[in-house]
Order: C-alpha cells, then sequence, then structure tokens
C-alpha cells in the first residue's frame, strides 16, 4: 500500500514542477481579458481546518473568479432566503455544458446552481434591493469565505455584461417563466459582477476549506455559513461541480469541487482540507487541463478520494 502523504508537509512546488509539462488544453476566449491569460501560470495551495495554508510558486497571482464562484453564490443564496432557494432552483446534473440554454421541464427552474441559468439566479436570491445591493452583499460574503477583504476586476465586469449574451438569453428566459423575479439585465450585471472578483490559488483554496470545515472559516475563525448549508453546497458540488465531466471528475479524483474558465479548479473535501489550482488552458469541458492532473495527484497522494477505502 502507497504511503498516504502529509498535507502539512506536501511538496505543492514538485507537484507543480511535474504538471507545468502537460502543454495541452486552450485559454478560454469568451472575453478579451480572459483570452490575455498567461497559458504559464500555474499556482497551488492547500488550506486545513487549523488554519494552516500550503502555497506553491504563483499561488498569489490574481484571476477573476469566473464560475468558482457559483458554490458561494449558491451558499449566500440559501442563507438569505432560508433555505427557499432550494425549492427555486433544481439540483440534479445535466449533462450539458455550463451555459446551455436549458431549464427544467414542466417547473422553468434552472437545473442546479453550478451552471449558469442557476448562477445568475443564485445571485438574484440574495439580500439586496438593487444591483449595487446585491453586488455589495455578494463581495462582503465572499469575502468572509475568503479572511480577507476581496475585489471586483471592473474591466472584467463590464465585458462579462456587454458579451454575454447566452446568459442575457437565459435571464430573460427565467423571466419569461416566472422564475426570475428581477430584471433580466440587473440579474446579468450582478452576476457579471461576481464572476470579476479577483482570487489566487491561496484565497480559493481558503475559501474551499470553509465548506470543507462545515461554514467555518479556519483563518479566521468565522462561522461563515451554518453546516447544514455548507453540506449542501459541496453535496451539490461534488455531482454538478464539473459539468458533463463531473461523473468522470467523481471517479478520477473523488473529491467535490468547482471548475473554471479563468482556470481555476476549487476544492472542498469534508472535515479533511480545501484546495485550490489555478492554471489557465483548458480542456474541452471547460476544466483546467493542468489542475486536473494536479487534482489526480492530490487525490492519490493525499488519500482524499471521498469514495476511498482509507486506513485511519
Amino acid at each position: 500500500m502507497t504511503r498516504r502523504a502529509d498535507a502539512r508537509s506536501y511538496d505543492l512546488d514538485a507537484l507543480r514542477d511535474r504538471v507545468m509539462t502537460e502543454r495541452g488544453g486552450s485559454v478560454h476566449d469568451s472575453i478579451p481579458q480572459l483570452a490575455d491569460a498567461d497559458p504559464g501560470l500555474c499556482g497551488l495551495a492547500l488550506a486545513l481546518p487549523d488554519g494552516t495554508v500550503r502555497t506553491s510558486a504563483q499561488a498569489d497571482v490574481a484571476v477573476s473568479v469566473q464560475s468558482a464562484v457559483k458554490p458561494f453564490l449558491f451558499a449566500l443564496a440559501l442563507l438569505d432566503t432560508g433555505g427557499d432557494a432550494l425549492h427555486r432552483i433544481g439540483i440534479e446534473p445535466t449533462g450539458e455544458a455550463f451555459d446551455a440554454i436549458k431549464l427544467e421541464t414542466g417547473t422553468g427552474r434552472p437545473p442546479n446552481p453550478m451552471v449558469n441559468a442557476g448562477a445568475l439566479l443564485t445571485a438574484a436570491l440574495v439580500d439586496g434591493d438593487d444591483v449595487d445591493a446585491r453586488t455589495e452583499r455578494i463581495l462582503r460574503g465572499l469575502s468572509a469565505f475568503a479572511a480577507r477583504d476581496l475585489e471586483v476586476d471592473e474591466d472584467v465586469a463590464r465585458s462579462e455584461h456587454l458579451l454575454g449574451d447566452r446568459n442575457h438569453a437565459l435571464a430573460h428566459l427565467m423571466r419569461a417563466e416566472g422564475t426570475l423575479r428581477v430584471g433580466a439585465d440587473d440579474a446579468v450585471a450582478v452576476y457579471a459582477r461576481a464572476c470579476a472578483v479577483l482570487v489566487d490559488a491561496r484565497t480559493l483554496a481558503v475559501m474551499g476549506a470553509t465548506l470543507a470545515c462545515g461554514g467555518r472559516n479556519p483563518v479566521s475563525g468565522e462561522q461563515v455559513v451554518p453546516t447544514e448549508v455548507a453540506r449542501d453546497v459541496v453535496s451539490v458540488m461534488a455531482t454538478c461541480g464539473v459539468y458533463d465531466g463531473s461523473g468522470r471528475w467523481m471517479r478520477a479524483v473523488g473529491v467535490p469541487a468547482k471548475s473554471s474558465v479563468s482556470g481555476g479548479i476549487v476544492l472542498s473535501v469534508p472535515g479533511v482540507l480545501g484546495g485550490a489550482v489555478i492554471s489557465p488552458p483548458l480542456d474541452e469541458q471547460g476544466t483546467s487541463v493542468r489542475g486536473r492532473i494536479a487534482c489526480e495527484a492530490l487525490s492519490a497522494e493525499l488519500d482524499v478520494h471521498v469514495f476511498g477505502a482509507r486506513a485511519r
């Protein structure tokens, strides 16, 4: 049996060196700022329940969070609606792309909160009477997950809003179905700003660890969301977090995760750790190529596959 590595002393720089030999994938180009990303960027981080955070080189390089924000929007929507968001959004995987123009038949609900339709709705469900108020609520909530003040890249937000035609289509479709109860353009504006929040691998790892620790931030000690909310979010990450590749991900990596088109992957292993990789070149499912390889290695070497038979 292979000896399990200790996360507190795990050599992330050595893992980074291993995955940097991979040259596959392509940088996402839906907006200019993503198209200009450095394909050589690769940062890794682990955050543990005792507040320890381990990082590799480039773990402090910031990118826009993009779809990795979705679990945290879902958490805030659950908190702010007293759980009613579970009745407004489905939780089943779709087997389709993240921006598919699709709602549940018969209900008009988004299929789950990890696709764009669901995230548009969760961003609209957080507390606030207008775009600015909801944006501020989201920024405060994300900062609590991160244990530091986060900022919005306004240029990215502007591009996301102006060029997000499919998001506008989804918002108008949900308005027509009666699912979305704020203006379609307002919903897209709030979601665009949420996606444009700047994070690095260290920040994402702490955010993932907060979910893994039952909603308690291991760095700040703050109970950001109730344990039940964290449980529900991590459960949906496990089934839907890597879109139409979620089944393959859970077999190979076995760790609840959320991918993003900026190359970020956030991990939450309940009770064990949070983790993150940021590397922009993506595969056909929109998942970081180096990130997937790194996460498979972390899962195997730290023995954190949630369905693995671990000798403790």
